[in-house]
């Protein structure tokens, strides 16, 4: 999904790892990982409500060795089967509620990428943000995909006009961050709200994730037993082509079964499904590394133990929900 195991100790940053044992190896793991970018110098820190900077290590402090995997895994286990019960529990059982989740992962999203995007210096105006996060999901799922597309033109024009009580100083620089936010987080989290909507939108939602699942877990996996060839190396060193190929197969393979058992999809259709959905998730994990590179963060926060922020774990979410919506709308068009 996200990328929990890109964690490079070499990075700066508010949620900086200090410890050896803070770096976990990423879902696709080159053992002869090349170095990373080292971090750029200069950034000011304007948010003053950042989280404070670790303290120094103490060399006395014992590490602790989380073995080839780099983390609790464990914890991470814990914390992921926690965040899918949330994530479930009103999808089967009062799916009219299951907008307040996507309207408080939004919100947590939207509020990550603000408070990280600050140690550059820019400084998008959060309240429109999140007052736009909220009238884009709702929008989206009373209203659908036209809907949501309004909600994002609103939320532009009344963050435009939001920021200009602040003056002129470093206003293309700030619009330009808080654009990125709107797209990235709940425009594109938003088509999870007409996925849902059909009568048998849980089982499209339960399809999407899995697939992202089966994508993270066969690239883990892959990756740590048979990653040797990088597959970006000046984005995310420590993935590999092996692993990606592992959340290929994985997520192709799975979705045959999975699309077939659920939604009445051929299995080679459900293959394909699998596939495009592993490609988009891997783009998506690219694309935060990217942004979190530039930035010189690990984590985008630490509000989930094991797997860092929000957005650390929607990072292949936010991609590949389009996409599932709209193969999906062709593979299983509703009436």
């Amino acid at each position: 999904m996200s990328e929990p195991y890109d964690t490079d100790p070499r990075r700066s940053g508010a949620s900086r790892a200090r410890h050896p044992h803070d770096a976990a190896p990423d879902a696709y793991t080159d053992p002869s990982d090349a170095p990373a970018d080292p971090p750029r110098a200069g950034r000011r820190r304007a948010d003053r409500d950042a989280a404070p900077q670790d303290h120094a290590p103490d060399p006395a402090e014992p590490k602790k060795d989380y073995g080839r995997a780099g983390r609790n895994v464990p914890l991470s286990i814990a914390v992921g089967v926690g965040l899918l019960a949330v994530i479930l529990t009103p999808l089967f059982f009062a799916k009219q509620f299951f907008v307040l989740i996507l309207v408080a992962a939004a919100g947590l999203g939207v509020w990550e990428m603000a408070r990280a995007v600050r140690g550059s210096g820019a400084n998008p105006p959060l309240v429109p943000l999140l007052g736009g996060a909220v009238a884009m999901m709702s929008l989206a799922w009373y209203a659908g995909v036209d809907a949501l597309s309004i909600g994002l033109l609103i939320t532009v024009l009344a963050t435009m006009v939001w920021r200009m009580g602040d003056g002129p100083a470093g206003y293309q620089r700030d619009i330009g961050a808080a654009a990125l936010i709107m797209v990235y987080v709940p425009f594109l989290l938003g088509f999870a709200a007409p996925l849902t909507t059909p009568a048998d939108g849980q089982w499209r939602i339960v399809a999407t994730l899995a697939a992202v699942v089966l994508s993270d877990t066969g690239g883990f996996v892959a990756g740590v037993l048979f990653g040797r060839h990088p597959m970006a190396p000046v984005i995310s060193p420590k993935k590999s082509w092996e692993g990606f190929a592992g959340s290929v197969i994985a997520a192709g393979a799975g979705s045959a079964a999975i699309l077939w058992a659920l939604l009445d999809v051929a299995p080679w259709w459900g293959a394909v499904f699998g596939v495009v959905i592993a490609v988009a998730a891997v783009l998506g994990d690219l694309a935060e590394s990217l942004l979190k590179r530039d930035l010189g963060i690990k984590d985008m926060s630490n509000i989930l133990p094991g797997h860092g922020g929000i957005m650390d774990r929607l990072d292949s979410i936010v991609f590949a929900v389009p996409v599932a919506y709209l193969l999906l709308s062709v593979l299983a068009p509703t009436p």
